[in-house]
């Protein structure tokens, strides 16, 4: 049977939304560029539309702060992170290794990368952004663990998001000199025990 003339259209992308998308890209690019060089907090909205090429007041139209770019920027800093992650851990035979060597990774990142730590105290925010934007790779690192009987876990899903939670409590602790950073290696031991895994093996 045909498809009805009433089935809604595929939505197309008019001129002008091409030149939104590619402005809002062009400043979350700049101010990746600007932020990794300064730091978020020396970073500026006017520097970072310069160098977008766009309007310093028309960047807020995208943008409703500083911090709301801060946020984009990061997020594209943890999917950066991931792809590297996977770049390395694509050569490992041991799944069990692969989600332990991302945490490791994050948390790492997290305790020293400026643009991390400026944003730590955001938790919910910085959980969320982990969540989602590492998630995928996090979540099916630990189902390919399970399956091979290295993990011991009944929702990935779960243990991902508490994870998240764990990693920027850690990480904002380390930062604010609670505790040192050589805790990290004791930290990934215990994130190592919520999927099963021995203290011993871990």
């Amino acid at each position: 049977m045909l498809e009805s003339d009433t089935t809604a259209e595929k939505v197309v992308e008019t001129r002008s939304d091409r030149r939104k998308r590619r402005n809002r890209q062009a400043l979350i690019e700049a101010g990746y560029r600007v932020m990794s060089q300064k730091g978020i907090d020396a970073a500026t909205m006017s520097e970072i539309a310069e160098i977008a090429d766009v309007g310093a007041g028309t960047a807020y139209n995208y943008f409703s702060s500083k911090d709301e770019l801060a946020i984009c920027v990061i997020e594209e800093v943890m999917h950066r992170l991931a792809l590297r992650i996977e770049a390395v851990t694509d050569t490992f035979s041991d799944p069990g290794q692969v989600y332990a060597f991302g945490v490791r990774n994050v948390m790492k990142a997290a305790t020293t990368d400026h643009r991390w730590r400026s944003l730590l105290k955001r938790s919910e925010v910085m959980a969320g952004a982990m969540y989602r934007i590492m998630g995928p790779y996090a979540i099916r690192d630990l189902k390919n663990a399970v399956a091979a009987g290295r993990y011991r876990i009944e929702h990935p899903e779960l243990v991902w998001r508490l994870a998240t939670h764990a990693i920027v409590g850690f990480s904002l602790a380390v930062c604010e000199g609670e505790l040192d950073p050589t805790a990290i290696d004791e930290a990934v031991v215990d994130l190592l025990g919520m999927v099963g895994v021995e203290r011993k093996e871990a």
